[in-house]
Parts: structure tokens; C-alpha cells; sequence
């Protein structure tokens, strides 16, 4: 028959009863735990109130009290995987004259990361300015190829060979004409869009176009100006605030990217709003 059993416990010893009747004596608990403890590690869904623990159990009137069921032992949690490194390029030109133009947008982006995550830019590999470091848990290589513009794709072609680096992890940041200055957009994959240096690094990828871009949106060039010196053009100084105030969202949006995903970051670049000047 079934019977509503109470184990009272006390620091050293417990004994069982049923409505009010004694059915086996006291007996001792390990030293090294109280009994309060030693019931809830073996009943994990004992409710424990003060002193007094109420169990159910059950026991034939013809048998003793049936032993003790064994302690079960906690399934180890798995490892977790390591997160893949990303490979984030920034596009420009190297040297003192291109610096601050419009085409080097990529550079500024790549610069503003660093500064951000204490990323050292200082060696030279893969014909670019390479440095690595982590956004959050997330080991990132940061690259800014220094073969010009046109030949971006040596550089970036080399280090994703080398660190066999997934292309969906490979995101390269640019200018782009076709964007209002200042607009960010990020977008799974794509062309080249008539942009060179992305041009390159696709001939570089055996014509992949399947990897991640961030475009920072330059403006069309006013009037009948040449777009090839538009682009090497610098900022004034209220597209410079503006402009600063996009790579602050670029870099949210590269960490959300890093460490959340595509989707949501798409979703914090599609809904950041604009600097009012």
C-alpha cells in the first residue's frame, strides 16, 4: 500500500515516519554534508522547508524499506565550439596623399575598429597593414591592403588562403558612389558594383561574390566632375563630423555582426539614423 512518509533531519541523522509511526530507526549521514544537503543532492526534486522535508514514497507492508537508489552523476556540459576568426578589410590607398579621401573610407573604417578593441596595425603581411585581436570572444584579423586600390585582391585573396578563412566570414568594408554620404549598408553578398578594388578581390576569390560587405555611401559628384576625382577628394568640415559619426555606427555594426550575427546587425544598420547637424 502507499504511504505519505516525512523524513525529518536533522545535522547527523534522519528518521522516517508515517502518519505518526515509527518504520526504521535513525541513521548517520555522511560528516561531510548536512542532511539537508545530502537529501537534495540525491531527491533533485525534494522541496526543502526549514527543518522538515516531505517526500512521497511508496512500500509494500509485506518487504523492508528498499534500498537507497543510487547517486547519479551529473552529465558533463559539452565544450563549447571556438569561435571562427573573421577576416574585416577596409579598402583605400596607402600613402599621405590619399589619406582622408573619400576612396579611403575603408582605411578609416578599419582604423576606427582598432582604436576601439586595442588592435596593434603596426606589421606589414600579405601586402597589407595586418593586425589581430578579439571583439569580445571572437578572434577578428583586421587588414588594410597597401597594393592600391585596383590590386586589393592580392592581399585579401592571400590571407584567406592562408588562414583558410570561410567567405562567409570575410567582411570587406568601401566607398561607395551610389550611396547617399554618410549611408551605411550592409549586405550578405553581391557584385562588384563598377568598384575596383572589389572587382579584385572577387578575380582574387575565384569569382566568389558570396561574402559580407559594409558600404559607406560617399555621394555623386557635383555637377559634371569626373567621378575618379571626386573620389580622391577629402571631406569638408561638416561631412567630416558626419562622417565620424557613421564610423561610430560602422563599428556597432561590426560587433554586432561579430558577435550576434548578420541578421542583427543589418537591423541596427537599417534603423541607425543620421547625424543632424
Amino acid at each position: 500500500m502507499k504511504l505519505a512518509c516525512a523524513i525529518s533531519s536533522t545535522a547527523s541523522s534522519a528518521t522516517v515516519l508515517c502518519r505518526g509511526r515509527r518504520l526504521f530507526s535513525s541513521f548517520s549521514l555522511p560528516k561531510t554534508l548536512s542532511s539537508s544537503s545530502y537529501w537534495r543532492s540525491w531527491m533533485s526534486n525534494t522541496a526543502a522547508t526549514n527543518s522538515l522535508h516531505q517526500i512521497s514514497c511508496s512500500m509494500s507492508t509485506s518487504t523492508s524499506p528498499s534500498a537507497s537508489p543510487a547517486l547519479s552523476e551529473p552529465t558533463p556540459d559539452k565544450p563549447k565550439p571556438k569561435p571562427q576568426p573573421w577576416l574585416i578589410v577596409g579598402l583605400g590607398n596607402p600613402g599621405k596623399r590619399y589619406a582622408g579621401t573619400r576612396h579611403n573610407v575603408g582605411f578609416e573604417m578599419i582604423d576606427t575598429i582598432a582604436d576601439a578593441e586595442g588592435i596593434s596595425m603596426g606589421s606589414v603581411s600579405f601586402k597589407a597593414q595586418f593586425g589581430k585581436g578579439f571583439i569580445g570572444d571572437v578572434p577578428i584579423m583586421l587588414a588594410k591592403p597597401q597594393t592600391f586600390m585596383n590590386a586589393s585582391g592580392e592581399s585579401v585573396g592571400a590571407i584567406v588562403s592562408y588562414y583558410k578563412i570561410p567567405l562567409k566570414q570575410v567582411l570587406v568594408v568601401f566607398d561607395d558612389l551610389d550611396l547617399p554620404f554618410a549611408k551605411l549598408r550592409l549586405l550578405p553578398k553581391g557584385g562588384h558594383g563598377g568598384h575596383n578594388g572589389m572587382r579584385s578581390i572577387m578575380n582574387h576569390l575565384k569569382g566568389s561574390r558570396d561574402f559580407p560587405r559594409l558600404r559607406i555611401g560617399i555621394g555623386r559628384p557635383p555637377g559634371k566632375m569626373d567621378p575618379a576625382s571626386f573620389v580622391l577628394r577629402a571631406f569638408n568640415r561638416q561631412e567630416r563630423e558626419e562622417l565620424d559619426f557613421t564610423l561610430h555606427n560602422g563599428l556597432e555594426a561590426v560587433r554586432i555582426l561579430v558577435l550576434e550575427g548578420f541578421d542583427k546587425s543589418a537591423t541596427f544598420v537599417n534603423s541607425a539614423k543620421p547625424l543632424t547637424v
